[in-house]
Formats: structure tokens, sequence, C-alpha cells
């Protein structure tokens, strides 16, 4: 049981750091610039930074949980 719970945690937390790496990718391609006050270089990249971590973890967190339920359904249709 423990080494479940230990490879799960493992999983998890390279499941959110590539989605997290995948985010900022993606996110240095939209000009946020445009909407930051001049001057205002810290904020910009600060938003950068939370706009990432927010997106990248609620898609880990939903990836994750299809992954989970996906494993489960299989208990829906077995008989006993």
């Amino acid at each position: 049981m423990m080494p479940m719970l230990g490879q799960q945690a493992l999983v998890s937390i390279v499941v959110h750091l590539a989605f997290i790496a995948v985010t900022w990718w993606t996110l240095q391609g939209v000009r946020l610039e445009a909407m930051i006050k001049p001057n205002r270089v810290f904020q910009g990249r600060l938003l950068y930074i939370l706009l990432t971590i927010a997106i990248g973890s609620t898609v880990a967190n939903f990836f994750l949980d299809y992954l989970s339920w996906s494993t489960q359904l299989p208990f829906l249709f077995r008989g006993e």
C-alpha cells in the first residue's frame, strides 16, 4: 500500500511540473505586455508565473482525475 502511495505522489509531481512547463511555454506566445502598465516589469513577470501555475495545476488536476476515473471505470461493470 505504501509503495503505491509513493508512486502516485511521484506521478502527480511529474505531471504537475510537466503541465506547468507546457503552460509556461504556451504563455510565452501571448503578448501580455500590452495589458501591463509601463515600468511594471516585476508585476508582469509575476503575472506570468501566477497564470502559469494556475492554468498548469488546473490542467494537471483534470488529467490526473481523468486518469483515476478511467482506471476505476471497470469496477462499474464488474459483476459480483
